[in-house]
């Protein structure tokens, strides 16, 4: 078959010996006036537990180990759990002041489930959760990809009511199943059709050996430009699939079934560290290829153990969820603002690659046409208010970034709720005003192209944003 012959969609694979490769868009192959699905308008949520750390101004830990950052607008300065962000200052926005309304009393362990639908599930009694703002776009963008979305989480599966481990949730409020294997989110990407291709590439251990003499005719009949993003594609495979064993082993590795202020992880911190690069490297490669443009990756569940409460060893600390609860403990600020300067800067790890990465249309950067979330539905010790909220990209969907937006008010530093480290505090009187974290939303689907005004009983958009 002449490949040039071919018209390649954005759901094209390479293919061979029973291996199928999705392929990001080509020039070469494109024919007439650019269509619906030559620019991508990407999604990504990543949560995290636990919230993060605020302490009173008056403890000498607030100088350096409160999340949110100090200053105004423009002028804001990262304290020491964001400065591994400064390097992307002018790609970033920084949110306080949002949260859900219908969850500003209920306990963080119980308000995971609703970060991306609002819905009012409580703290307890009757469930009923609503579809997630990730699967709103999912419904549209999926026109135009193999895969609607991406789930994925540390600890993988749906969890239960009001202890999610998937963001997700479809148009009937059902949690949608988090992948949380390496290899089994790298298969989607790699499809085994022939009949003893599985076979085969258990022996090779790489899908591009398989893929290699098909690669060069493919590469013979691609322009410079093509051939500069099919090796750059084919790069980035070929360094996740080296680390996938890694990374495979630590989330193998059985959890110690012991006390979890002394729980210890049975490989090696690096192997945890790779973990978490790795998923993100997945997530990468989905986007890169366009076999989705929706994304949601979940650090684990509220008040709960698992591989996601040993993501901090990776950076010499103990149980994660035990952090929260050590703040008032001597270093218990600067360990709990260093885990969370740990996720900013894995977060700030990816960004810089999609930054990195010319968009394979030749419009802008990867980073341009996506707008990735890192938030939390909890601020100080489970505190169900003033959501810890940072955003990326999204340069060509109309958003201006290098800003510290705040929004409500009675709030402006941020100490309402600080430096509580009992559950007196979520059950306190909600002195402030914050606005409602849907109005973001709104914002959001608006530019990735769905016409809507409201979102989980909620209308209008958040302004300045």
């Amino acid at each position: 078959m002449n490949i040039k012959s071919m018209s390649l969609s954005r759901r094209t694979f390479l293919r061979g010996t029973g291996v199928a490769l999705a392929l990001p868009w080509f020039e070469t192959f494109a024919t007439g006036a650019p269509g619906s699905d030559e620019t991508p308008k990407r999604f990504l949520s990543v949560y995290h537990p636990d919230g993060v750390g605020i302490p009173l101004k008056s403890d000498p830990a607030w100088k350096d180990w409160s999340w949110f950052p100090r200053g105004g607008e423009k002028n804001f300065e990262l304290t020491k759990v964001l400065d591994v962000l400064q390097p992307l200052r002018d790609d970033i926005t920084i949110y306080s002041g949002l949260s859900h309304p219908v969850a500003r009393q209920v306990h963080g362990h119980s308000n995971a489930d609703q970060y991306l639908t609002g819905a009012p599930i409580g703290g307890s009694g009757p469930y009923q959760n609503s579809i997630s703002l990730d699967q709103v776009y999912a419904a549209y963008a999926g026109d135009f990809t193999r895969h609607s979305s991406l789930v994925i989480s540390t600890n993988g599966g749906v969890g239960g009511p009001r202890g999610a481990q998937t963001q997700s949730f479809n148009r009937e409020g059902r949690p949608i199943p988090a992948m949380n294997k390496p290899k089994e989110i790298f298969d989607m990407l790699f499809v085994t059709s022939g009949k003893d291709a599985a076979a085969r590439l258990a022996r090779s251990k790489s899908a591009l050996d398989l893929l290699v003499d098909h690669t060069r005719s493919l590469a013979r009949e691609l322009s410079s430009k093509d051939q500069e993003t099919l090796k750059q594609y084919l790069d980035a495979v070929r360094d996740t699939e080296l680390k996938l064993a890694k990374a495979q082993k630590w989330i193998d590795t059985p959890i110690p079934k012991v006390d979890t202020r002394n729980l210890h992880l049975n490989a090696d911190p690096k192997e945890a560290k790779l973990y978490f690069q790795t998923m993100y490297e997945l997530i990468y490669l989905a986007f890169l290829s366009d076999s989705t443009r929706v994304a949601t990756f979940q650090l684990g569940r509220e008040n709960g153990e698992g591989p996601h409460d040993l993501l901090s060893l990776a950076v010499g600390l103990g149980a994660a969820h035990g952090l929260t609860h050590e703040v008032k403990k001597p270093n218990g600020w600067k360990n709990l603002g260093t885990y969370n300067r740990y996720q900013a800067e894995e977060f700030g790890r990816f960004v810089q690659r999609l930054k990195d990465t010319p968009e394979p249309t030749g419009k802008g950067n990867m980073l341009d046409n996506t707008f990735a979330m890192h938030g939390s539905a909890s601020s100080s010790f489970h505190l169900s208010r003033n959501y810890p909220i940072i955003s990326a990209g999204g340069k060509n969907l109309g958003f201006t970034n290098g800003r510290y937006l705040k929004f409500g008010k009675g709030n402006d530093e941020n100490q309402a709720g600080a430096g509580i480290d009992t559950d007196a505090g979520w059950q306190g009187k909600v002195e402030v005003e914050e606005l409602p974290l849907a109005k973001l939303f709104v914002t959001i689907l608006q530019r990735l192209g769905i016409k809507t005004n409201s979102f989980g009983g909620y209308s209008g958009t958040l302004s300045r944003v």
